[in-house]
């Protein structure tokens, strides 16, 4: 407990309230016993953090001998909310420079110009990407933006608060969670049997005071986001878009579907997949909910000597003035990973990012085409995807599947159930591996 501000009295106090002694807890956690001593914090890692120490040495290759536990695929077909995408050299040449090194924005931030033009060319990035009119600095994940976005939605205006079925699981969980001490709900809108979103279900709730729509949504589906706009719209109702930013290369973006506000995961644009994070959530909006937007805004303008300065346009404003009142407690941002996203955008331009998202799309329809012949059907054979699909089989099980593509060092899909597999093709997905893929499949 030498880490913890928390006395023994604090601790005996929480212990009081859960009906739990410590001893039990650690036995729930799984946390081992130590040899000659009581559970402790200690046991979870396995005794590095030893009474004497690690020297330097010993320390590093304790580190490499829980680093060698991981598994590196040769191929992978797994996404479901983080995708395997090829990322140019520049990218992490870039952002390894020890200037740009920070987690989160620079707390004086106009002593950081360098730092400040980066997050200004992230913003622009997002900004033609989504087609809306004004980004902020980026946000912690995709599904804090989606939720942020829905509190922004909400803080003035009544009604139910609609997200489609077709949104990622974990995002829902995420809005949910930042709901809690609202006193709002969500209202679910079903998806039909094609896998896209009921719009008759959206139709009939009018009064609504936002929607959230995913583009493709979680099956890979691609919606009918611009029918969903032209709904939402006429109605009062605010749009939210949240979508895989690579798939805004080639399908129409949230400004033409006339969405109030686009979010997503931008983990697709430069970063790793690195076991979960740390990503950054992207958010823009149009120019009338500018004063609503949270987080940090960097504007571009010019110093008394004419020179080109960036500052600080908008920032945190809520959360040091009306603080309690506050709708959002967001006051920084994955600089380093927006650098990232910025970088990456940049090396690619606009031709390079279109040709990714036409890549992504051909080589996942041919994967669908494969597995159909290895045994698989589709399950929304009426809705286009862009590269993600589902697949049903009647005889060969899930769990079977993944297991023999394992074996052979393939990461299969997300297994939906014992009958159905959520797919994922990036432009990283060769014929070759394809066609290996399909051939372990024919064989369960």
């Amino acid at each position: 407990m030498r880490y913890t501000p928390h006395t023994e009295r604090d601790v005996k106090e929480m212990l009081g309230v859960i009906g739990a002694a410590l001893p039990e807890i650690f036995e729930a956690c799984g946390i081992p016993e130590r040899a000659g001593s009581a559970r402790s914090i200690d046991g979870i890692t396995g005794g590095i953090l030893s009474e004497e120490g690690l020297s330097a040495l010993e320390t590093e290759r304790e580190l490499k001998r829980i680093a060698a536990k991981n598994k590196v695929y040769g191929a992978v077909f797994l996404g479901a909310g983080a995708y395997n995408h090829y990322i140019p050299p520049v990218v992490r040449h870039i952002t390894a420079n020890p200037r740009f090194v920070t987690a989160y924005t620079p707390y004086q931030p106009e002593l950081s110009q360098g730092i400040l033009q980066a997050i200004f060319e992230y913003q622009s990035g997002i900004v033609r990407l989504t087609g809306l009119d004004v980004s902020n600095a980026s946000m912690y994940d995709g599904a804090a933006s989606a939720a942020e976005a829905v509190l922004m939605c909400v803080a003035d205006k009544p009604g139910d608060i609609l997200i489609s079925e077709g949104v990622n699981p974990e995002v829902r969980a995420v809005v949910a969670a930042y709901l809690g001490g609202t006193g709002r709900s969500v209202t679910l809108a079903p998806l039909t049997e094609d896998g896209l979103t009921d719009a008759a279900f959206i139709a009939a709730r009018g009064n609504a005071a936002c929607c959230l729509i995913q583009q493709p949504n979680y099956y890979g589906n691609i919606e009918d986001a611009k029918a969903f706009g032209a709904l939402l719209n006429g109605n009062g109702v605010r749009y939210i878009m949240h979508s895989y930013p690579t798939a805004l290369g080639i399908l129409a973006s949230p400004g033409e579907c006339g969405a109030d506000f686009a979010t997503g995961e931008g983990q697709p644009l430069g970063l790793p997949l690195s076991f979960g994070g740390p990503y950054l959530g992207y958010i823009a909006a149009r120019e009338k909910y500018v004063r609503k937007m949270t987080g940090r805004i960097v504007g571009e303008t010019t110093d008394r000597e004419g020179r080109t300065v960036y500052v600080l346009t908008l920032q945190a404003r809520e959360q040091h003035i009306r603080r309690e009142k506050a709708s959002s407690s967001i006051c920084s941002n994955e600089a380093l990973c927006a650098l990232a996203a910025a970088v990456y955008l940049c090396a690619l331009g606009k031709n390079g990012f279109r040709a990714v998202a036409a890549d992504c799309f051909d080589k996942a329809h041919y994967l669908a085409e494969k597995l159909e012949r290895a045994g698989l059907r589709l399950k929304y054979k009426n809705a286009e995807f862009f590269n993600e699909f589902v697949t049903v089989s009647d005889s060969k099980k899930s769990s079977r599947i993944l297991k023999l593509l394992d074996e052979a060092d393939i990461l299969g899909g997300l297994k939906l159930n014992e009958r159905e597999i959520l797919w994922c093709a990036t432009e990283m997905n060769d014929k070759k591996q394809i066609d290996g893929l399909a051939e372990l499949v024919e064989r369960v």
